[in-house]
């Protein structure tokens, strides 16, 4: 029996080509097929995705890597030109016989530049020790921030930002030469949990869902170097590719509210109003640890907007487009960059618009839009257009498999702590 549904799938595959990401959708199909039949439908799929290496996902179309003595402003171009979140730093100092775990000093992401961008804009802490070179940060950003007319931030305390800031900043030399190296401070691994070619499916979904990581990066042990890198967009457009199989429908036709989504109750939505500095919103998102923020009328519930950790690059690629706003409000900062879009004729997520959906949208339709959209969040709205809830790339992950108990064992034994000036 199995035997036959094997050679009927393959036959399907040769007679119907289909994607890599739909290829690995049809091994999940064959799995699921000799499952017991006592198993329930998550239970199938945790079985079946742990049957799977994550050598069979399909490998990322670049393997973008960023040297350690790289610019900060270096890295933000190559991080926006190849349109990626993050990217592995490589450790130029390190020999060619290195581990991996010596070759790579961490992953650079745009949260991680937030951060670094943030802690220029607050003073020093008294009672954290800090480097010769975290000193020489300190005096640079203060006068930064004292001639942009800035003064100091907090996460509870938004100030208005100078729309001549982002320009002072970008130009300095401080800016210049300040190393991708020296802001490792703000990678959240030492130097990054990943998984080797011969971990699960289960594992790696698992790590982007319940463990919050944006991405998997899996080695080859064989020369100590990153063989891919798995990120939550890519995982929801495998899911994407297998509409139409059988163990994708049985699951994808369920309505969001029948799976638990969206999670949080309108109240716990974090927000940021129009008309308050568009720091604020990454402060929060600094704060809160969450991807991305709706922008909402002042006194309203309708959101106007989304802004995301990635958009940061925009307040450092073209910091010239704010020079004639007082402020840099929220508001003001999704109309300049989508007219700066708009004009250099760049695709972007922003320039969608707010994607919404309702609470009766299936996990299929939702997985389509995300795919299609590029996006790594959908607001869920009622009739009346208000916020009810947020939906992200892990809440989708997090609903298709979940962890037995005990799965890790001492998994996490192996990882690297946290560095003690960790930000984030």
């Amino acid at each position: 029996m199995a035997s036959s549904v094997q050679l009927s799938r393959e036959s399907s595959m040769q007679e119907s080509p289909r994607s890599p990401e739909a290829r690995v959708g049809m091994q999940v199909e064959d799995l699921w097929d000799v499952q017991e039949p006592q198993l329930s439908p998550t239970e199938k799929l945790n079985a079946c995705f742990e049957s799977i290496p994550v050598s069979a996902f399909p490998p990322a179309p670049q393997g973008i890597e960023i040297k350690s003595d790289a610019s900060l402003a270096e890295a933000v171009q190559i991080l926006a030109q190849n349109k990626i979140l993050s990217a592995p730093v490589v450790d130029v100092d390190a020999p060619e016989d290195a581990t991996w775990i010596d070759r790579y000093i961490g992953i650079v992401e745009f949260a991680g530049i937030a951060v670094w961008i943030l802690q220029q804009s607050e003073p020093p802490s008294p009672r954290s020790p800090s480097s010769p070179s975290g000193a020489d940060f300190a005096v640079a950003a203060n006068g930064i921030t004292s001639a942009a007319g800035l003064g100091t931030l907090s996460p509870e305390d938004a100030a208005i930002t100078s729309g001549s800031f982002f320009e002072a900043l970008t130009s300095s030399e401080f800016y210049k030469k300040t190393k991708v190296r020296d802001i490792s401070g703000s990678f959240r691994w030492a130097p990054f949990l990943a998984l080797q070619k011969s971990n699960s499916f289960l594992t790696m979904l698992l790590l982007l869902s319940k463990y919050k990581m944006k991405s998997v990066p899996v080695l080859d042990l064989g020369d100590g170097e990153i063989n891919n890198i798995i990120t939550q967009s890519a995982v929801i457009h495998m899911l994407a590719e297998c509409t139409g199989l059988h163990w994708f429908e049985s699951w994808g036709t369920k309505k969001l509210s029948e799976i638990g989504l969206p999670s949080m109750s309108p109240k716990q939505i974090i927000t940021v109003h129009e008309d308050e500095p568009v720091l604020q919103a990454f402060k929060l998102m600094r704060k809160m640890r969450i991807g991305g923020i709706p922008v909402v009328e002042r006194g309203g519930k309708k959101a106007v907007g989304n802004i995301s950790l990635r958009d940061i690059q925009f307040l450092l690629t073209a910091p010239e487009i704010y020079h004639d706003y007082r402020s840099i409000t929220a508001k003001n900062f999704l109309i300049a960059v989508k007219k700066y879009l708009e004009k250099h004729d760049k695709r972007s997520p922003m320039l969608s618009g707010m994607i919404t959906c309702k609470r009766d949208k299936t996990i299929k339709e939702l997985i389509q839009t995300l795919d299609l959209e590029k996006i790594h969040r959908v607001y869920v709205v009622d009739d009346g257009g208000n916020l009810e809830g947020v939906i992200t790339l892990r809440d989708i992950i997090s609903r298709l498999v979940h962890e037995p108990r005990g799965y890790f064992g001492d998994f996490f034994d192996g990882v690297l702590p946290l560095p003690e000036n960790s930000r984030v």
